[in-house]
């Protein structure tokens, strides 16, 4: 079944509540930076990085970043996939809490996770509106704190 986040879109005081609550967990977790993964995740990253004063960093899918970047491969039930993060700003040092509106099976947050990691900056949690319990994603992600506002 697909869950679709439209209808929160819609509702300009349940969004409201959504990215104060993840802010709420970023917050907690005394990260110093955002990244928001394509697409989703850039329209949830961006509220909490500007809620708590924080840079925020797209990590995006491939061949759409136009300076330096770093990438990172990673598997997919059907395939490869990766995922690219501009080098500069620098996530080095940076305390780095990943948001996305959806957990499934956890590759591109894992994907995330190493990448962030390879360019020296430091994963303290992974936030995300949903999560679909029975895909397991939360399993690729097991050393690290990972909440969701909604599992289904």
């Amino acid at each position: 079944m697909f869950r679709d986040i439209t209808p929160l879109l819609h509702n300009p005081p349940a969004l409201r509540t959504t990215n104060d609550r993840l802010a709420e967990i970023a917050e907690s977790w005394n990260a110093t930076l955002v990244a928001g993964i394509e697409a989703r995740g850039f329209l949830f990253g961006l509220p909490v990085a500007e809620r708590l004063s924080l840079p925020f960093v797209p990590v995006r899918k491939p061949g759409k970043l136009p300076a330096e970047h770093a990438s990172v491969n990673y598997e997919l039930e059907y395939g490869s996939d990766s995922v690219e993060l501009h080098c500069d700003p620098p996530v080095a040092e940076h305390r780095v809490v990943i948001v996305d509106d959806l957990l499934a099976t956890g590759g591109t947050a894992a994907a995330t996770t190493r990448l962030i990691r390879n360019l020296g900056g430091f994963v303290v949690g992974c936030v995300f509106v949903i999560e679909l319990l029975d895909l397991g994603g939360r399993d690729k992600l097991a050393e690290l704190p990972v909440e969701a506002l909604l599992e289904y």
